[in-house]
């Protein structure tokens, strides 16, 4: 089934602090390649949603709380915890693989 994907404004925060990390450290290509690959992939939730793996953090919600990885190279670096609702996919925040699981009251 496809669903519109939409995104907390604290996603969207995240993105373009990896993109000015990325840019910094890395170079300005690989940012723009990082960012971009991001987004397709996180619009490909709207197709793929069901299919990908609970989070290590769903235990804590009272709702099921999944999750996209995502990485330029062959390991992911960053996570995506998405909901999935009835008429769309909500994507809640983005983490990096080193920080510890997001709570509840972090999504505040």
């Amino acid at each position: 089934m496809t669903r519109p994907v939409h995104q907390h404004f604290r996603v969207e925060a995240a993105l373009e602090a990896g993109f000015c990390w990325w840019a910094k450290n890395r170079s300005p290509q690989q940012a723009a390649r990082w960012y971009c690959g991001f987004i397709d992939a996180l619009q490909s939730l709207s197709e793929i949603a069901e299919r990908l793996p609970l989070a290590s953090e769903n235990d804590l919600f009272p709702f099921e709380v999944r999750q996209l990885t995502f990485g330029l190279g062959a390991k992911p670096t960053q996570r995506a915890l998405f909901v999935i609702r009835p008429d769309m996919v909500y994507v809640i925040a983005i983490r990096h693989l080193s920080q510890q699981a997001i709570r509840p009251e972090g999504l505040d």
